[in-house]
């Protein structure tokens, strides 16, 4: 019996040695192939004068960033999104309390920082009341109205999964607020789980395309015939591209996708930079009234704000046709917004970010008489609720957030969007990726996160003393200024006094 386990142990041990010098001799081969072809290769400077060592710059340089967020950025450091911020969107999606303790890890003395204006004399229990439906098209054949004050922003179905899409189109129902396709077509996922829907109208016209990318009338009925799409919303530009169209990588265009997007199989889907029809404030009405004449549905646009001159020419070209021929809303993209795919050159430097740019477009509308004709609908990182609420005290109407449901859905900030690898199955077409999102877990973190948001808007307007969100005005915020000043939102942005210009009057 000892001799059986000496030949055994013999035999592992020999076995062990033949499989360590199989290793070394394959490892040796590798590193002196590796280190001729780095010395001979001109276009790596690292690898030409560290060959095979340099080779694991690129390795380390990938893994960095996962490593940052997990070791080495503090709470409030890290970008697009840090993780208190990450955290919180987490905490609220599993329904989990979203208490904290000790302190504030918040700097309060940073230029930008907004402070709300808490009351001696905050509501009470028995006087709080949840915020009201708002109608949006109160003079279309069918008015819209929108229940919720937080809702999903564009994401298209392409960009995102199939399973993504399921669990937010089921999250929206439960939660009770409306879902924007994003420009890539109405799937049948969208619908599965009920809501309401808001069609956008990409610069492609996917979905509602002919072959030479017009818009068809036809489609375009068919679509709005459907009782769950409640409103169209033509996008001129978004906040993260202004200026560049949609970019969908041929890997990602999918039989099914290039169906409901009528475009060819496997090829990459880039839309046009703008709206080829809209060249002029003019030819925007015109477009908006087209579509809202011939759905009967509320139709309003998206747009990025570089400066307010081109929304004052679409206010007095309002003025002179009539009120009636504003579009029914405007939704605001701030530059900070997310996307899957765009050139770093329009993520970093182009538009206006929200905080310049919604008390911008505010005050304009309110110049010529505009409010509450023309509702205004926020997005750009409005993931928390002082955000939100900030949004609301400037002025807008709704809400909308992208990268906030993302996040409910498990997104982990991997910035894997714009390739086929996304880990958490949100924005991947790989089958081996998507089966770790099960659209009917994340349906119900999505409806947590949408009603937990509001809740929280609720409890700082209380504070506030208002009954409830929509009641916030501008001096129930305050701003950090460079100085060091906090000063009140109404003081920066004025207009206490305005009186909107009465009906055929214009201003200048």
């Amino acid at each position: 019996m000892t001799d059986d386990v000496f030949y055994l142990a013999a035999w592992g041990v020999l076995i062990l040695l033949g499989l360590f010098l199989t290793a070394l001799v394959v490892g040796s081969v590798w590193f002196l192939i590796a280190y001729v072809i780095d010395r001979r290769q001109t276009r790596h400077t690292v690898r030409r004068n560290f060959p095979v060592i340099g080779r694991f710059r690129y390795f380390f340089e990938h893994l960095g960033e996962f490593f940052r967020q997990y070791f080495f950025a503090m709470d409030r450091e890290e970008l697009p999104f840090n993780r208190a911020e990450r955290s919180w969107v987490y905490r609220a999606a599993k329904n989990e309390s979203t208490t904290v303790a000790f302190g504030s890890t918040r700097r309060l003395d940073t230029p930008g920082t907004i402070m709300f204006v808490n009351s001696p004399f905050p509501s009470l229990s028995k006087d709080l009341s949840e915020s009201q439906s708002l109608v949006i098209g109160e003079h279309c054949r069918h008015p819209y109205a929108a229940a919720s004050l937080v809702n999903i922003s564009g994401m298209s179905f392409g960009a995102l999964s199939k399973p993504a899409v399921q669990a937010l189109s089921r999250g929206a129902a439960m939660a009770g607020c409306w879902m924007n396709t994003g420009e890539g077509g109405l799937s049948p996922y969208h619908l599965e789980g009920g809501g309401d829907i808001v069609f956008q109208i990409g610069t492609a016209k996917y979905g509602v395309r002919r072959e030479d990318g017009s818009l068809d009338d036809e489609k375009l009925l068919e679509i709005a015939h459907n009782p769950q799409v409640k409103m169209f919303e033509l996008k001129l530009s978004q906040g993260a591209k202004p200026g560049k169209g949609g970019i969908l990588p041929g890997g990602k265009v999918t039989e099914e996708i290039a169906r409901i997007r009528h475009i060819p199989v496997g090829e990459d889907s880039i839309s046009p930079n703008g709206q080829p029809e809209v060249r002029s404030v003019e030819d925007l009405l015109d477009m908006i009234n087209h579509i809202r004449d011939l759905t009967g549905k509320p139709t309003g646009f998206k747009a990025v704000l570089g400066s307010s001159d081109w929304i004052r020419d679409l206010c007095r070209e309002i003025r002179q046709r009539g009120i009636d021929s504003a579009p029914d809303f405007i939704t605001l993209d701030g530059a900070e917004g997310g996307t899957g795919a765009a050139p770093q050159s329009l993520i970093d430097y182009m538009g206006l970010p929200l905080a310049q740019a919604l008390p911008m477009l505010v005050d304009t509308l309110d110049e010529f008489g505009l409010r509450p004709r023309i509702r205004v609908i926020a997005s750009g990182k409005l993931i928390t609720p002082d955000r939100v609420a900030w949004a609301i005290c400037v002025g807008a109407d709704f809400i909308t957030t992208a990268r906030g449901f993302m996040f409910a859905l498990g997104c982990i900030q991997a910035l894997q969007c714009n390739k086929n690898t996304c880990p958490t199955g949100i924005t991947t077409h790989d089958p081996r990726l998507q089966r770790g999102l099960v659209p009917e877990d994340k349906a119900q973190r999505v409806a947590h996160f949408a009603r937990s948001l509001v809740q929280e808007v609720g409890i700082i307007a209380h504070s506030c003393g208002v009954d409830e969100p929509r009641q916030l005005q501008r001096v129930h915020a305050r701003m950090v200024q460079p100085n060091g000043e906090a000063r009140l939102l109404s003081e920066l942005y004025g207009r206490e006094g305005f009186h909107p210009p009465t009906e055929g009057s214009v201003p200048d």
